[in-house]
């Protein structure tokens, strides 16, 4: 058998296909939260919790409703994302313009309430969530056998935060909701409704938490800590990349992902805690990130 460094090449590419699939969800994860921060400067901490939601949503519209994954994947992030937009309109638009600790400490607040909530509802363990029949199975690649619902993931993940970045850089809406959190006078003087824009930005960031835990929740399991368990992750992964850069979220996001997944093959004590090392590496080199601009 083949090995690099004493290592099987299998087991290698193993792992790299689990990095990769771990840096999807930091990816889709941490460009909702910079699309959040970018665009209205509120540190979501909810967001783990809106990831949560997202998984628990198509698992209580399958068990209630019967509604399968591929519509499931439609609904839940609308769901969810409804109810971010409830959630910005009666609180969070009374936080803009101000410290950023406080909308933090409310997100904070607001993720325990969710999480406490579902875990008094549903308990600790997860709830199975069967991948759809189309979805199932493993493809021979030749060095490796792909499970065709992981390489679903990578594919979708990729093609939605693409979608997301060309929507907010290469789109007469994307440049409205840039130009409102610049200088909201003037974009309002264009006849612009810029409270409507704010509204759907967080919607949207929400929406991407809660479309990434359904993804997530035929491999991870739906469980009220699903959220907790992957958000401060994020969050570094935010850092690295650039608070606010929506680039910079979604190259991070794989990147690191993978870093994780080699660290595994080559020095596991390591790899609960390589990003964290590469996120005060990057610190101290580049303190806005690695995409981020020096102020």
């Amino acid at each position: 058998m083949a090995t690099i460094f004493g290592i099987p090449l299998q087991a290698l590419y193993g792992q790299l296909l689990i990095g990769l699939i771990n840096g999807s969800f930091y990816a889709l994860l941490s460009l909702g939260l910079a699309v959040i921060f970018g665009l209205l400067r509120i540190i979501n901490f909810a967001h783990g919790a809106q990831y949560m939601l997202g998984a628990f949503a198509a698992y209580l519209l399958l068990a209630y409703g019967g509604v399968g994954y591929w519509l499931a994947l439609i609904l839940a992030p609308l769901i969810v994302g409804l109810l971010g937009v409830v959630i910005e309109r009666l609180f969070l638009r009374r936080l803009y313009g101000i410290d950023p600790l406080y909308g933090l400490l409310f997100t904070f607040g607001l993720a325990l309430t969710i999480e406490g909530t579902f875990r008094y509802l549903y308990g600790a363990a997860g709830q199975p969530y069967a991948p759809p029949a189309a979805l199932t199975g493993a493809v021979n690649l030749g060095f490796m056998f792909l499970p065709v619902y992981r390489g679903w993931v990578v594919v979708m993940s990729l093609i939605v935060c693409i979608g997301t970045w060309l929507l907010i850089e290469k789109t007469k809406l994307g440049a409205y909701l840039r130009a409102a959190t610049e200088n909201t006078v003037l974009v309002q003087a264009f006849g612009v409704n810029v409270p409507v824009l704010l509204t759907f930005t967080y919607g949207l960031g929400v929406a991407l938490a809660a479309f990434a835990g359904v993804l997530a929740a035929p491999i991870y399991q739906v469980s009220p800590l699903m959220g907790s368990n992957i958000i401060i992750v994020v969050f570094a992964v935010v850092v690295v990349g650039g608070m606010g850069s929506i680039m910079g979220a979604i190259v991070t996001g794989y990147l690191l992902g993978v870093a994780e997944g080699l660290t595994k093959v080559f020095y596991p004590e390591a790899s609960n805690t390589v990003i964290f090392v590469i996120m005060a590496i990057v610190l101290l080199i580049r303190p806005a990130g690695l995409f981020g601009r020096d102020a």
